[in-house]
């Protein structure tokens, strides 16, 4: 059983949800700068207890938010990561609850931060193993993709998971036409430290896709 590579998923947000009321919007900005230092700061080995904690965090945002999508988005994206940093049989059931979480986000708002939980619900069925083991579906994966590119054709995480499932396709001159324009993608300011990360996951993912091409 492969390891669920889950952790690579996310920061899929792209920009300030502006319409949100000041604390939520504390509330989810504080959780984003969370998620990036565990992700792209922490060692390995301490992730997964520090994303246990983000995610209880993230879970009491929605539960007194109910109605807010973004809340919803980012409760998927932490328990994802978490997911992730776990590995094996024992995160498929922390990665089905945030399938439902980041459902739960698109039954509210589909546009919300540019519809970053499309993003991040395909970039799931990409990496979960499909049945009968998981719900992985590459087909699922790209219908997501592209509704995702059509709110955020220009995101660093829209392109990038785009890119990355090209790669998995074996559609290699197209993923690297992807990553090189998510390369391009303007900053997103107060995630530095996500678009850092990121773009280094760009780098060493065309890396790999210019091993295929040439």
């Amino acid at each position: 059983m492969k390891k669920l590579c889950i952790y690579l998923l996310f920061g899929v947000l792209s920009s300030p949800a502006w319409a949100l009321e000041s604390a939520d919007q504390e509330r989810l900005t504080a959780i984003q700068q969370s998620w990036a230092h565990i992700q792209y700061e922490l060692p390995a080995e301490q992730r997964a207890a520090a994303f246990e904690k983000l995610a209880a965090q993230a879970s009491a945002f929605t539960q007194s938010r109910q109605s807010v999508a973004e809340a919803w988005i980012w409760s998927g994206i932490v328990t994802s990561s978490w997911a992730g940093a776990q590995g094996g049989l024992g995160a498929l059931g922390k990665v089905k609850v945030a399938r439902t979480d980041l459902e739960k986000a698109m039954a509210l708002d589909p546009n919300a931060l540019q519809g970053s939980a499309y993003t991040s619900l395909a970039a799931l069925y990409d990496r979960v193993p499909g049945w009968p083991v998981g719900f992985g579906d590459a087909e699922k994966a790209e219908q997501l993709l592209k509704q995702g590119l059509q709110l955020n054709p220009t995101g660093i995480d829209s392109l990038y998971f785009w890119g990355d499932h090209l790669y998995r396709q074996g559609r290699y001159a197209e993923a690297k036409a992807a990553l090189l324009k998510a390369l391009q993608a303007p900053p997103r300011p107060g995630r530095e430290t996500a678009d850092t990360g990121r773009r280094q996951e760009i780098q060493a993912l065309l890396g790999e896709v210019n091993k295929k091409i040439n």
